[in-house]
């Protein structure tokens, strides 16, 4: 855990802009300040020192990075869980990271998905959001 952030920041891994907003509308919703917007693996990495949990989709505008962007970003110590609208691209886990919700989600669902995330990253516990597939962490 990073103890020098009081308040968490989320690093948003989209492709797509209204979904990318929506996405943070819900960070600023639960509470927490939003790192930055990235559409591509190389702005994800550009950004990935300014936060300390990371929403991502596992296709972006550079092409389909498949789990490689979160396992990357969850070895540099973020909270890392995939939104995407197929899950099944990374239902066996990714290493590090936390776990998978299928797009669309509803604001409600996202704003839990966010402070389970937050709650790990803090060491605490939260309960598990419905709808988000938890991966093996062991």
């Amino acid at each position: 855990m990073n103890t020098s952030s009081l308040r968490p920041k989320v690093l948003i891994v989209e492709d797509q802009l209204i979904i990318a907003m929506m996405i943070e509308d819900a960070v600023i919703a639960a509470g927490l300040e939003v790192a930055g917007l990235a559409s591509c693996a190389a702005d994800a990495h550009h950004l990935a020192s300014q936060a300390e949990i990371a929403l991502v989709d596992v296709n972006l505008t550079d092409g389909p990075t498949d789990p490689q962007i979160g396992a990357t970003l969850a070895a540099e110590g973020k909270a890392v869980i995939f939104m995407t609208g197929n899950p099944k691209e990374v239902s066996s886990g990714v290493p590090g990271t936390l776990g998978v919700i299928a797009k669309p989600v509803s604001d409600d669902d996202l704003v839990q998905v966010i402070s389970f995330a937050a709650a790990h990253y803090a060491g605490s516990q939260h309960p598990t959001p419905r709808n988000l597939i938890l991966f093996n962490r062991t």
